[in-house]
């Protein structure tokens, strides 16, 4: 089944700020299907629904924005709210310049303590807009349908740095009710993540019900993601942090709307795939640029690798993650599709104007509007459309996410597959009963055996041909040293490997002047059977599936066809989308 766990409405500081008047209400009817006249006045509908959607807005300052443009007394009477109000009641260059001051100056937590605690948990306004999100998800919630799963985003900035979660529920008003979401300003809130986990431990003991945690854009953290000495605040990573990390944050969106962060050309140099929808520019407000040191600590195939060494070395591994992808859309409208994208925030969408406009400009550089992803969806694997069903998925890390596509992807491990278990079109009954699914672990294998894995991939049925399967393998050798590479291993045509082990590429059948391509190359479903031909039983490892369609026109090819202008000179016209699965761990034995 098909969702986001990552939508903004209007409700957001920065979506309201942009010009979002849609709210949670309006969210929900076009993640599931209807046409909703959009903030700009275009009417928007997704080309297939979503089965279900998680609205994480942020909790910082919950429908301030709605107070500041309406000029109340409760913003008038600070120096901040007084002077963003007028601003941004002028309109124009002016309106722009202010909510950009607004979303910097809390970005470097510097807004106003005053102003703040009238939109913070203990304010009347927090209760109410809290529990008008908890009633609108009650009256779209259509078990077997549509299902909504009650969240928020707790928007973490160190000095810029992004380190932010997705709160996810599994329960209902009942639950839900009892608490307010967490925050980040002091003194109810906090920036450190150990405190977010105090909160959903709390939550937990208190309703007797069940709460996850999914970061995202580590690669806007510059750094501080995933560490493996020590937090920001300078405390050594111990036993404590890994095992409160590895309980709560059950999943990683590896992929949204800022970038896709599943490695970097510098991380992985010899993997040809890895400059996909890169963003190295810096930190969320680009008041820092990036260096290459930060990346390591950024990126989620190296936080894999060093959860390995971090497991060694404390007991737990920290980053033992599910992966799944978000929109992170501010517009109410979670477009994951090239043909359909309505953009970041309202400020972008579809318009002859966008592809001109940067998305960010300031003394470190710019950010031109075509490096925005129109990305992604998660897929779960769970058992029926319900809130529990769905969740449960989510903790046993049954899910993956794609850049958009709707890829149906299986991915077992064990040590028995064999080439006849591929051969049904029910490859998921033998997947289950001979060995674990996608977010599984293999432990003490067997004398003289290697771990054998079974990937299917089908395509988008009104999408794409697939180029290829791909198995993503790290490892941690006998001097803790970790290591990655890529192996090949189903593709489509009669392609053969050179004598390097490379793939010839597929070809591309992208017509850039009609923002067309066509599936004359590729395959509509790939499967296999593998087997680890390096596999050491004394060596921790993990082992995830990636499935690479072939190329396809970005978003921004579509918008120079419609809209009849030129294409800016350094835009990519192709890209190839692609599928990633949550990672199978293998343990050794003692």
């Amino acid at each position: 089944m098909w969702g986001d766990t990552h939508l903004h409405t209007s409700l957001s500081m920065d979506a309201r700020a942009f010009g979002n008047w849609l709210g949670p209400r309006a969210a929900y009817r076009i993640a599931r299907g209807d046409e909703v006249v959009s903030s700009s006045g275009q009417p928007v509908r997704l080309s297939r629904p979503l089965d279900w959607l998680v609205i994480a807005d942020h909790t910082d300052g919950i429908g301030m924005m709605d107070d500041i443009i309406a000029a109340t007394p409760q913003v008038m009477e600070t120096e901040q709210g007084a002077r963003w109000s007028q601003a941004i009641r002028s309109g124009g260059n002016e309106a722009v310049d202010a909510t950009m001051d607004l979303i910097s100056t809390f970005a470097q937590g510097k807004v106003d303590t005053k102003l703040m605690a009238g939109f913070s948990p203990g304010s009347r306004r927090f209760a109410s807009v809290w529990e008008d999100c908890i009633q609108a998800a009650e009256e779209f919630n259509d078990p077997g349908r549509f299902t909504t799963l009650m969240g928020f985003e707790w928007t973490s900035l160190v000095n810029g740095g992004n380190m932010h979660r997705n709160v996810i529920f599994r329960d209902g008003p009942d639950r839900v009710r009892q608490v307010l979401p967490y925050t980040t300003q002091t003194p109810i809130g906090s920036t450190d993540p150990l405190d977010l986990y105090k909160y959903l431990e709390n939550y937990e003991a208190k309703t007797n019900g069940a709460v996850l945690a999914t970061a995202h854009n580590g690669n806007l953290s510059n750094g501080i993601m995933f560490p493996v000495d020590a937090q920001y605040t300078g405390r050594k990573l111990d036993q404590s942090y890994v095992e409160q990390r590895a309980k709560w944050e059950r999943m990683y969106e590896i992929t949204q709307n800022f970038g896709d962060g599943e490695t970097h050309p510098f991380l992985s140099p010899t993997d040809e795939f890895a400059d996909y929808g890169t963003w190295d520019f810096g930190n969320l407000d680009f008041s820092e640029p990036k260096t290459e040191d930060m990346l390591q600590y950024e990126y989620a195939r190296e936080a894999l690798k060093n959860g390995l060494a971090l497991e060694a070395k404390l007991g737990t591994n920290p980053y033992k993650f599910g992966i799944q992808g978000g929109t992170d859309m501010h517009t109410s409208a979670p477009t994951a599709e090239e043909e359909n994208f309505f953009g970041k925030h309202t400020g972008y969408e579809p318009s002859p104007e966008r592809l001109s406009r940067p998305i960010v400009e300031n003394e470190n550089g710019v950010i031109q509007s075509w490096r925005q992803l129109a990305s992604g969806l998660t897929a779960v694997w769970a058992r029926e459309n319900t809130r529990t069903s769905i969740f449960d998925a989510m903790d046993r890390k049954e899910v993956y996410a794609t850049t958009g596509p709707r890829i149906v992807v299986r991915f077992f491990g064990g040590w028995d597959y064999t080439e006849q278990d591929i051969n049904n079109r029910h490859p998921a009954f033998v997947g289950y009963s001979k060995g674990v699914p996608m977010g599984g672990d293999l432990t003490k294998a067997p004398e003289g055996k290697v771990p054998t894995f079974m990937a299917y991939a089908l395509r988008d049925p009104i999408g794409a041909n697939l180029d290829r399967i791909q198995i993503i393998k790290g490892w941690l050798d006998a001097n803790g040293k970790t290591h990655e590479k890529v192996y090949d291993v189903a593709w489509s045509g009669g392609r053969k490997p050179d004598r390097k082990g490379k793939l010839p590429a597929v070809g591309n059948t992208v017509d850039v002047k009609s923002a067309n391509w066509t599936n004359a190359v590729g395959a509509a479903e790939l499967a296999t059977v593998w087997s680890d031909p390096d596999f050491d039983p004394d060596q921790r490892a993990f082992y995830y599936a990636r499935v690479i369609e072939i190329a396809t026109p970005p978003w921004h090819v579509y918008d120079a066809f419609r809209f009849g202008v030129n294409l800016p000179e350094d835009a990519p016209t192709s890209q190839q989308e692609r599928a990633y699965t949550t990672p199978i761990w293998y343990t050794p034995q003692g």
